[in-house]
């Protein structure tokens, strides 16, 4: 559904990403994961058009290239990492908002109704400024609105950032959720535990290269985290 091919991106004059080529599947949940640095939320930023990048990104097969300011309307929405509501706005006018694309307009109730399903917590704040939520309520929120623009590929940003266990067991019950209903998902993540137990395939990023792409119920943990703190080359 979602590929690259010799994907380069990064800031100014560094370079992050080195050719990268990777396909996601369509109806599946691909986690990438890797240490800080490794050039996982720079992949999203690429794909979402946020940086200039080189190589080539396909969906369905056609070129990306030219058309990322549209991207929301072609069905790829990104939940950024920190969640980055909008604080003095209502919990239910950032849920609106990301109904802007045209294709969501005149589908608004319906909309709120299915998020409000999933996050019930979001249904009795819908009133209340968004500023006001605690960390996962608004990861919550930021999940939401992204649901508004009916995607046809949710990228999800470090989801468990900042949040309490118990909390991250919540938010990851609702991806899985989202999973079964067919939603593809490219989730990065630092907690490789709680990603692939949501995951049908895995790519571990590392200095900007693929270290190891495997599907998740192939993958060995020891050998990830060996792959993962670069401890391959000293027990080799």
């Amino acid at each position: 559904m979602l590929e690259t091919q010799n994907l380069r991106a990064g800031y100014g004059h560094i370079t992050v990403l080195w050719d990268l080529s990777l396909s996601f599947r369509e109806g599946a949940l691909t986690a990438i994961v890797g240490p800080n640095g490794a050039g996982k939320t720079t992949l999203l930023r690429a794909l979402t058009g946020l940086i200039p990048h080189g190589g080539e990104i396909r969906l369905g097969g056609k070129r990306l290239a030219g058309k990322t300011w549209d991207l929301a309307g072609q069905g790829i929405v990104m939940v950024p990492e920190g969640r980055l509501v909008f604080r003095d706005m209502s919990v239910e006018e950032n849920l609106c908002l990301g109904a802007y694309p045209k294709r969501c307009r005149g589908d608004l109730s319906s909309g709120l109704d299915r998020v409000y399903g999933l996050f019930p917590r979001l249904r009795e704040r819908r009133g209340q400024a968004a500023g006001s939520l605690s960390g996962g309520e608004a990861q919550m929120l930021a999940m939401g609105r992204g649901l508004m623009s009916q995607p046809k590929i949710l990228l999800i940003d470090e989801p468990s950032l900042g949040l309490a266990p118990v909390i991250v067991n919540e938010v990851f019950d609702i991806i899985a959720r989202l999973k079964e209903a067919g939603t593809t998902i490219l989730l990065v993540e630092q907690n490789t535990r709680v990603a692939l137990s949501v995951a049908d395939d895995v790519h571990l990023l590392r200095g900007g290269q693929v270290r190891l792409s495997e599907p998740a119920a192939q993958v060995d943990l020891d050998r990830l985290h060996d792959l993962y703190f670069a401890r391959e080359a000293q027990s080799a």
